[in-house]
């Protein structure tokens, strides 16, 4: 009997763990994934492409916290944060793969950093915002908190990060066409 209830046990707690490994899903939808897939490995496509995205959750997080019918307002907040915080760590990570590479990315770098702005300016707000009961907001202030230190630390990176590449392309030590070698032709 023991045994049995043991069992029962440890498959409800795997079933558990299945479940909720399935609800953590990939931030881009169907249609943004094709997206991502069309540009290929190109910078200057790829890269305003995730501002796009990125800056897509958070007017989604903007008209979820206006909308007086939404009940489960909390929850919506932290999985649209959780999904911009994803979506900008993959940007980051795209940014880095093309500086390893040692691609020109300065045109889309500054897109990138007009959108930093925008993006502290849209979690700023979110933090300061006065009319957000406090038991709500503790259910998604570690997300968020995350998001701003996240967008924070990359907003210094990115600005450091086009000087150093304004450095590189005088001395022309920036490929100017990321596709190179790769057998994929830049639209």
């Amino acid at each position: 009997m023991k045994a049995r209830w043991v069992r029962s046990a440890i498959l409800l707690a795997t079933a558990t763990t299945c479940l909720m490994a399935q609800q953590r899903h990939d931030p881009l939808t169907e249609a943004e994934i094709d997206q991502i897939r069309d540009t290929s490995w190109e910078p200057k496509q790829r890269l305003p492409l995730y501002v796009q995205f990125a800056r897509a959750r958070l007017v989604k997080l903007e008209q979820v916290r206006s909308d007086p019918k939404i009940k489960d307002r909390a929850q919506q907040t932290h999985d649209l944060l959780d999904a911009f915080q994803r979506l900008y760590d993959e940007l980051n990570d795209n940014i880095d793969t093309y500086v390893d590479r040692k691609d020109d990315i300065r045109k889309p770098l500054k897109i990138v950093i007009d959108a930093d702005t925008e993006f502290q300016a849209k979690l700023r707000a979110l933090k300061e915002a006065a009319d957000v009961p406090q038991l709500e907001a503790q259910q998604y202030e570690f997300v968020l908190t995350n998001a701003i230190e996240t967008v924070d630390s990359a907003t210094d990176d990115h600005r450091k990060l086009l000087t150093e590449q304004e450095d590189e392309a005088k001395h022309k030590r920036l490929n100017k066409n990321p596709s190179a070698g790769t057998g994929v032709s830049p639209e």
